[in-house]
């Protein structure tokens, strides 16, 4: 049974949870710290994986709640806990304001209280505290803390190489005055059945096509979607998962939509069922699959339509059985990763092709990286 340390500071409130495994303790820690900000009393939530250490500068990623919800309920219903304990990453889940029951993140408003202001001061906070990679920060969200993501792209560029929204969107005025200062990747998941923020806009949010629409042009990707059918792995929750990824963009930028047809305002693959939800796939580890190629300050991987890319391929794809990746530098290495970011194939091309034995490989979603190139392949 797992073990419940409490330790009570001045300022900070730490829960240690201790867990057996075999011979080794592995120890991951939930600190719930504050601070004020423009006299308003914050707090908030920072996860530190049993893997960090301290001496290497790790990323690390915001993940926002939504309307009425706070960050304890967000770290349970949309979780990248798992997920930062294998890619080592800290993992921040800030409150926003108002009463209990009734928090919530004030984007595309004016006035107080002054959200930018207070992420880029937790930001800064943390960054003292632990030794985190200032080129690799992202922020995602639900709902609310979804649309405070596309307030920061623009808002708080500077600080974030990615940024994420699950039901989230933009206000129609914001999106047609927003002006942000950089190229910055973007990846929406959203249901077409969605009542609370509707896919097709209404007098207050913006359709989530003409959002697509607006990054892919401001990050200058490729108009031309690449089209990836997630596989139906769950025939009984009444929707289905299709990818558009537009790719191509200013310094390796891309655009993703995860459309849910028949999906509601939920989290895929959430441990709560809220609303029409899906479990085709993990909203939280396509996040992290998705973060993780993007540096602030260099692209990881390449863009998808030079001559050099041409080069490559991988077919069939999807797969069922087996892939053949082609156009490989004759003793390259080939990895493929998951969408928990690990490594699953590791090994170097012979005569300038390589085959993949995925017949006992999970469905779902794969990133093939061959030098600087990278292929998405799907298992159905």
């Amino acid at each position: 049974m797992p073990l419940f340390l409490y330790i009570y500071g001045m300022k900070s409130f730490i829960l240690v949870l201790l867990t057996a495994c075999g011979l080794n303790g592995i120890a991951q820690t939930t600190v719930i710290d504050s601070f004020v900000h423009d006299g308003v009393y914050r707090n908030y939530r920072i996860y530190v994986p049993a893997i960090y250490s301290g001496s290497q500068p790790v990323p690390l990623v915001l993940n926002l709640h939504g309307y009425t919800s706070n960050a304890l309920e967000q770290e349970f219903y949309g979780d990248l806990r798992p997920i930062a304990d294998t890619a080592n990453f800290i993992l921040v889940h800030p409150n926003g304001t108002g009463p209990a029951g009734g928090q919530y993140w004030n984007a595309y408003t004016m006035g107080s209280p002054n959200d930018v202001g207070f992420i880029e001061a937790l930001i800064d906070s943390i960054s003292v505290q632990y030794n985190i990679n200032a080129n690799r920060i992202y922020t995602c969200g639900m709902s609310n803390g979804g649309i405070m993501s596309y307030f920061l792209a623009e808002n708080l560029n500077h600080k974030f190489a990615a940024m994420g929204s699950v039901t989230g969107s933009m206000t129609n005025f914001a999106l047609s005055t927003c002006t942000p200062p950089d190229n910055i990747p973007v990846i929406e998941i959203h249901g077409t059945a969605d009542g609370s923020v509707p896919y097709n806009g209404d007098g207050t949010f913006a359709p989530i096509d003409s959002i697509i629409d607006f990054w892919v042009g401001f990050n200058n990707c490729n108009p031309v979607p690449t089209v990836i059918p997630y596989p139906n792995t769950s025939t009984s929750d009444g929707c289905t998962a299709t990818e558009y990824a537009y790719t191509g963009g200013t310094g390796g930028s891309e655009v993703v939509l995860v459309k849910i047809t028949g999906g509601g305002h939920s989290w895929p693959n959430a441990p709560v069922l809220i609303d029409v939800t899906n479990f085709d796939f993990d909203a939280s580890v396509r996040l992290w699959q998705f973060f993780m190629q993007f540096d602030k300050n260099q692209f990881i991987g390449v863009t998808e339509n030079t001559a050099e890319n041409e080069l490559v391929r991988v077919f069939p794809n999807p797969a069922s059985t087996y892939a053949v990746i082609t156009g490989v530098p004759n003793g390259q290495t080939v990895r493929v990763f998951n969408l928990m970011g690990e490594t699953v194939f590791d090994a170097l091309a012979q005569g300038h092709e390589l085959t993949l034995p995925v017949q006992h490989w999970q469905k779902g979603l794969y990133l093939v990286v061959t030098g600087s190139q990278k292929r998405k392949l799907v298992l159905n």
